[in-house]
């Protein structure tokens, strides 16, 4: 087990990674509120906001989460693409939009998009917020002020947002509700964090001696550091990138517009990674061990692809080891939907 302190290269810097054992009792069904066992305040805060985490905003945001009256057409809530059992993503390659048209890239976790600077695949969104107005309106074709109205006049809405707010349901309030509810969909107390924690049992043979190649000779660390298991930076693997007019990524206007960036997207998480198949910004691997083998194996060919990714001549156990190790990266909290006023 690593007892030291990490320092991995970046390209942009040098990105220092406790990975010491610390203590903790978070169980899966503790106070959404508190940060879970290996994602705590003094490890990684949350990103900064402006509107304070309550349970009131919070069970607010969680019922609208599912409530199908934000959407344009009434048949469609954030949940339709973000389900817990799949690790708050939705199992498709590409899910369709609320007019039916698909998206372009796969369904990322939400899982801990609280901590993240820069949303979406690309990084075009900064902050959550803006994250869930785009989703709202572009994805699910909501309205936000005739959601708003129609919201208003249920009781119990309105009831809830005076409680949370001391305001009436607006794209505002709806908006901060909804980043309230998303903060606090954190994946810690895992196998691996109880592991981190002194519990030498968490984890099975075959998956520490997956946790030694991430570390080491995989190089997997790199870009998928702790506590998030993302460096959340955008490289370039060439995964994706075939044909005539392959997809910019963060270099596009839309995006971070960045010509060294065409090409690049942000790199997901890997907390939960068991559970969110397909993978990629593409949705292009069905399977978790092909998408290792892409990634140990130097990513794919293209001509500007990131030095980092680079050939580890892994065995197919060591791939084995190393998916193992990833299950390990599952959080097992209880989660109970909302019932939702009517």
């Amino acid at each position: 087990m690593i007892r030291t302190v990490l320092s991995v290269a970046f390209g942009t810097g040098i990105f220092a990674i406790a990975t010491t054992s610390i203590l903790g009792t978070q169980g899966p069904n503790q106070d959404p509120l508190t940060p879970p066992l290996g994602l705590e305040v003094d490890k990684i805060p949350l990103a900064a906001s402006t509107d304070a985490l309550t349970a009131d905003k919070v069970e607010l945001g969680k019922k609208l989460f599912f409530d199908e009256r934000l959407s344009g057409t009434g048949k469609m809530s954030c949940s339709t693409c973000h389900l817990h059992e799949l690790g708050w993503t939705d199992g498709k390659k590409l899910s369709p939009k609320f007019d039916g048209n698909p998206n372009t890239r796969n369904t990322p976790t939400v899982y801990n998009v609280g901590y993240l600077e820069k949303l979406y695949w690309d990084g075009r969104a900064a902050g959550l917020e803006k994250n869930i107005v785009a989703a709202w309106k572009n994805q699910m074709g909501g309205k936000p002020e005739e959601v708003a109205k129609a919201l208003a006049a249920i009781p119990a809405y309105a009831k809830e947002f005076e409680k949370a707010y001391k305001a009436a349901p607006a794209e505002d309030t709806i908006t901060k509700a909804l980043a309230a509810f998303l903060r606090t969909l954190r994946s810690g107390n895992s196998p691996y964090d109880r592991f981190m924690s002194g519990k030498k049992d968490a984890l099975d043979a075959k998956q520490k001696a997956g946790f030694d190649l991430f570390m080491g000779a995989a190089g997997c660390i790199v870009c998928h550091p702790p506590p998030l298991f993302t460096d959340r930076l955008f490289h370039i693997t060439g995964v994706g990138l075939e044909g005539e007019k392959p997809d910019p990524g963060a270099g596009g206007e839309k995006a971070l517009n960045d010509k060294a960036l065409v090409g690049a997207f942000k790199t997901p998480t890997l907390r939960g990674v068991a559970k969110t198949a397909p993978y990629f910004h593409d949705g292009g691997v069905a399977d978790l061990k092909e998408a290792v083998k892409i990634m140990v194996g130097g990513g794919k060919a293209h001509a500007r692809k990131d030095v980092l990714l680079q050939d580890r001549k892994l065995s197919d156990e060591q791939i084995d080891q190393l998916v193992a190790f990833l299950g390990a990266l599952t959080s097992d909290e209880k989660f109970t939907k909302p019932e939702l006023p009517k």
